[in-house]
């Protein structure tokens, strides 16, 4: 009885169960949203020109009448996430009628027709060789291997790109849409590229962030580094062009060098390595050039919004699961900056995930 009475005053703990349990679950929420995405339903809203009912997304699924009611239940949960909203439409006998609707996120980012579209991102980043080492992180800190991933699959990341062709495509595919989504942040910072007649993406892909730069910037040439399968036969203009290369070894020299989503895939030794031949790269300049970084710098006490804070500790999490590399905050960019030889560094805060650092010799 005493248990008892002591378990139901005790708010705080029944409290924190519902904490616990929700994170237990916090899974579904990513399942759904790639169910959604696969499905093509925010498309199917779209197309549909008005709230849409669950008979009606249904019937343009063809799904089952067996399966309606757990449509209606997925949908019912990403609306609660923000993906989709309901909209009251007209009465009928069982009382007036719901239907769903696009937010912001599913209308710019979820439509696979949308520019700025994160669909395939989704998929990659829930692909299955990406989730199931999560399976084998405890076996992997009382392990050899350098990664959950390499627990899991028995191999590193790398290496199962390159015996999983049609996974490693993927993936260049959905860092292409976030190159898409970073031009427009670099399109708004005009003032980064006064004076940059030449320009060196390196680890570029097939080139989606330097087209948007050197239509943005015309009078910029614009090079991508990759590695020679990445770039191989792609098509090149006369402000773009495609070498191929390793960037540990060289780097081809300009006035700027463009580095996005790269260095967080790599130690800090590794890191020091790829920074001098970045600033190997601008010294054989005569314009006092200057390395471009697009990375994530982690920040919790400050950022914004917890959101923010929250993914970029979540985007953390990815590097240590799959690769020796990891977000890193202000201090420990500035010690790889000094250890590659660089004096100095400006860091400006973007309205996305990513920073801007610009790094000079």
């Amino acid at each position: 009885m005493e248990l008892h009475q002591e378990l139901g005053s005790n708010d705080e703990m029944f409290q924190a169960q519902c904490y616990i349990y929700k994170h237990m679950y916090h899974y579904f929420e990513s399942m759904s949203l790639k169910c959604a995405v696969q499905l093509g339903i925010p498309d199917i809203i779209h197309k549909h020109g008005k709230p849409i009912t669950i008979p009606e997304l249904a019937s343009a699924l063809q799904v089952s009448p067996t399966k309606v009611n757990s449509l209606q239940r997925v949908m019912r949960m990403l609306a609660h996430s923000g993906f989709f909203a309901s909209a009251k439409m007209h009465e009928n006998q069982e009382g007036e009628e719901e239907g769903y609707i696009l937010t912001t996120t599913s209308s710019i980012l979820l439509r696979k027709d949308s520019p700025t579209s994160l669909t395939t991102t989704v998929l990659a980043m829930l692909d299955p060789a990406l989730i199931t080492p999560w399976f084998s992180l405890s076996d992997c800190f009382q392990g050899n291997e350098l990664t959950a991933f390499e627990t899991f699959h028995g191999m590193s990341f790398l290496e199962y790109g390159r015996q999983n062709l049609e996974f490693f495509n993927f993936l260049k595919e959905a860092m292409a849409c976030d190159s898409q989504l970073v031009s427009l942040i670099l399109k708004n910072h005009k003032e980064m590229f006064e004076g940059v007649a030449s320009l060196v993406d390196v680890g570029g892909g097939t080139g989606t962030l330097a087209r948007a730069l050197s239509d943005a910037y015309p009078h910029m040439k614009c090079t991508v580094l990759d590695l020679p399968q990445v770039v191989a036969d792609l098509p090149e203009s006369k402000s773009l062009k495609f070498v191929a290369g390793d960037m540990f070894q060289t780097i081809p020299s300009a006035d700027a060098v463009l580095i996005k989503s790269v260095l967080h895939n790599w130690s800090d030794e590794a890191c020091i390595k790829i920074l001098k031949r970045c600033r190997e790269a601008i010294g054989c300049t005569d314009r006092g050039g200057k390395v471009i970084i697009i990375e994530m710098v982690i920040n919790e006490k400050k950022d914004e919004s917890k959101q923010l804070a929250e993914t970029k500790l979540f985007a953390d999490m990815q590097m240590m699961l799959v690769c020796t590399g990891r977000e890193r905050n202000e201090k420990e960019w500035a010690r790889l900056f000094m250890d590659a030889g660089f004096s100095r560094y400006k860091m400006t805060t973007t309205c996305g995930l990513n920073s801007i650092i610009e790094v000079y010799p």
